[in-house]
């Protein structure tokens, strides 16, 4: 929501006490109905029946419960945007006039498109923060057979000196300049207005700089729109109003104390000198036999990580190269250490002033215990594919509910781009042996959530997390189906698996008021994917008696979708009937979320990790797998087939609600799939088993 509509926050409130008096009211009309039949089947003994009121009560009850929650979450986050006040620009550059604690940005990559990791470097390196680090954790194999993955592996591996290259120039054009007023103010050659109409002038220096990148950076989708207007452009804009500014200020500067001007001076000179100071790297991990080669984003994180503030040397042995501690080689190379680490994936981008807003939050008195802090991220608008725009829809939506949980003191760290705390991860972490060697976890990767399993280690060792009031971070959704559901399959996958540990923590400690509420919304958060997908799939399968179905149960979530319609016009989404594809999408999603939770139950049955699919980032269509394709069709043909039943027999109410969802569900298969793609995978899909299964020339026989 834009500042400009804060007028409209008492209305919004308003409207959602009246959805939630509105849940309250029909739940109570639904209750009042059902509770003579229920008394009844009890009095009678039918068992199926009981069976059949229990799932079906279960399911509405769950429904009820997160459509309150939506609601309450909303109401958290209106009293949230109304208190909000951002930080000062003075506020801010008071971090130029102390040593800033360092900050390390780390950026995960695993075989991304060359052009992401350049924004995401880019993004991390310009951000407006005096002592950064940027460091691309590629995750590739090192030495791949295909030509194609080695191509894009020594590519990636060139671009964060490429980048430094790019900055380094501007980096001692401007730090000579800061050098030269120091040398001016030691000797006392001071002319305060002269100070102000040069550093004018870098600054336009600077505007002219980023104004030339912008009219570099190729424009071939949204995500490069972003990258330019926010990234670039924006930063031109904001430097040339820096350079009017101080053209005001050498006006007025001779009435100033003359403490306060040569302060406010060295400000803007430290600022300058820091704007292209970034240091860039990358690291390999699976080069080194020693280091966890676990595919997953946790131990490349963690690989680094417990490396920082550490001396290293590479040891070539037999069976191959050894990165180790030393203290006995004086010149070998340290890894820097940090007060901060920034968590970026290498398909986000972060705002100018994403690190110094944070960061100022953490450094303020009263904040020590905060662990991590972020900014939900958004979804990249304007995307031209209407699967990717209804799933940034609701992307951006879930950041009103995220910012919401954190009146409640219930956020989970979400593991796009977060600050962590490098104190709180060295409380939570942990020594583990794998191969043979030992490996300091700092993010528990036994789940395909690492971010939330870690959120439930923070808080059990006292830590906070928190949920800043501003959009300041953008990640990519996947354009297609075939990625989306890989990467919405992970999500369903390990929330279940994490509900012990928050049981282990609301244990602890007095109950209180707050800490109820916490634990509504985590355990909420935790089983929403299982439980919604899993009672509605049942019920819409599960052949029950009808007997408790009312009109009632149809105006249960008509307050819930009211509001949420509402919530995606403010997060900019105005086409008509976004609200029917975004539940449309939802439906489509049912067999994927149940796949993700029936391989949580598999993994706390037998302690097998379930493998971590990466959400592939390339410019073609990803595949759909063929059992998928099938179970929609499935799914789609039980719909109709229960819809006819239904209407022989004169459930209208049955019917009507199985026949509407088959429509819907038809219409998700046709505009987020295609036909067309259906019969290519599904012919993909037997060529591959073919060629793997049935002998045949190809195989010699």
């Amino acid at each position: 929501m834009k500042s400009t509509s804060l007028q409209r926050i008492p209305l919004e409130l308003k409207l959602t006490k009246l959805a939630l008096l509105g849940t309250l009211l029909v739940t109570v009309g639904f209750f009042g109905e059902v509770f003579p039949i229920l008394r009844l089947g009890f009095a009678d003994h039918a068992f199926r029946a009981i069976i059949d009121n229990i799932l079906y009560l279960s399911f509405l009850g769950f429904l009820i419960y997160g459509n309150m929650l939506y609601l309450f979450s909303r109401i958290g986050y209106f009293k949230r945007l109304a208190a909000h006040r951002p930080a000062t620009e003075e506020e801010l550059r008071g971090f130029y006039n102390t040593t800033a604690p360092a900050v390390t940005y780390l950026i995960p990559s695993y075989k991304e498109e060359e052009r992401s990791i350049r924004q995401a470097l880019l993004s991390a390196a310009l951000q407006e923060y005096p002592d950064r680090q940027v460091v691309l954790l590629l995750d590739d194999p090192p030495n791949p057979k295909n030509p194609d993955d080695l191509a894009s592996l020594v590519q990636a591996r060139q671009l964060p000196e490429e980048i430094h290259k790019l900055l380094y120039a501007e980096h001692q054009k401007y730090e000579g300049a800061a050098k030269d007023y120091q040398k001016r103010e030691t000797a006392g050659l001071l002319d305060l207005k002269a100070e102000c109409l040069r550093l004018s002038e870098r600054y336009q220096d600077v505007a002219r700089w980023f104004e030339k990148q912008t009219k570099l950076c190729a424009i071939n989708d949204h995500t490069d729109a972003l990258f330019s207007e926010k990234i670039l452009r924006a930063r031109a804009l904001t430097h040339h109003e820096q350079a009017y500014e101080l053209l005001e200020l050498a006006q007025r500067i001779d009435d100033l104390p003359a403490e306060q001007a040569k302060a406010r001076l060295h400000q803007e000179y430290c600022r300058l000198s820091t704007l292209f100071s970034a240091q860039l790297s990358s690291f390999e991990r699976k080069r080194y036999r020693n280091l966890s080669h676990e595919p997953n984003k946790a131990m490349n994180l963690n690989s680094y990580m417990s490396l920082m503030g550490t001396c290293v040397q590479e040891i070539q042995r037999k069976d191959g190269l050894y990165l180790e501690e030393t203290t006995s080689q004086p010149h070998a190379p340290r890894i820097r250490d940090a007060a901060y680490v920034i968590i970026l994936d290498a398909d986000s981008l972060v705002l100018p002033e994403y690190a110094l807003r944070l960061i100022h939050i953490l450094e303020t008195p009263g904040n020590e215990k905060i662990a991590v802090i972020q900014t939900p991220y958004s979804a990249v608008p304007n995307a031209p594919s209407a699967l990717e725009r209804v799933a940034g829809a609701s992307t951006d939506v879930q950041y009103f509910i995220s910012q919401g949980s954190t009146w409640y003191g219930a956020t989970f760290w979400v593991g796009a781009s977060a600050v962590l705390r490098k104190a709180a991860l060295e409380d939570v972490g942990t020594i583990h042996c794998s191969a043979g060697y030992p490996i300091r976890k700092y993010i528990q990767d036994r789940t395909l959530i690492e971010d939330t399993d870690s959120t439930l280690d923070l808080i059990q060792k006292g830590w906070r997390l928190y949920n800043y009031p501003e959009r300041l971070a953008y990640s990519a959704t996947p354009p297609d189906f075939g990625s989306l559901l890989i990467q919405r399959g992970r999500w369903s996958n390990g929330g279940l698996l994490v509900v012990p540990k928050l049981l282990s923590y609301l244990s602890t400690g007095p109950l209180s008021v707050s800490k109820i509420c916490e634990a509504l919304f985590r355990f909420y958060s935790l089983v929403s994917m299982a439980g919604i997908s899993a009672g509605f799939f049942l019920l819409l399968v599960w052949p029950y008696a009808n007997e408790l179905n009312t009109w009632w149960f149809a105006l249960v979530g008509v307050p819930y979708y009211l509001l949420y319609m509402r919530d995606l016009q403010l997060a900019g989404f105005w086409r008509r009937g976004e609200i029917l594809r975004v539940f449309a999408l939802n439906v489509l999603l049912v067999p994927v979320l149940l796949m993700g939770t029936l391989k949580s139950l598999r993994q706390a049955w037998n302690g097998e990790k379930s493998p971590f699919t990466r959400t592939p980032k390339v410019l073609e269509r990803t595949q759909v797998p063929a059992c998928y394709i099938l179970y929609a069709f499935t799914f789609l043909f039980w719909l109709v087939t229960a819809a006819s039943i239904d209407f022989m027999n004169h459930h209208w109410f049955d019917g009507a609600f199985a026949l509407v969802n088959a429509g819907i569900l038809y219409y998700a298969i046709t505009r987020f799939i295609g036909l067309r793609n259906c019969r290519t995978d599904l012919a993909l899909s037997w060529q591959s088993w073919r060629l793997r299964h049935l002998p045949g020339p190809w195989d010699g026989s």
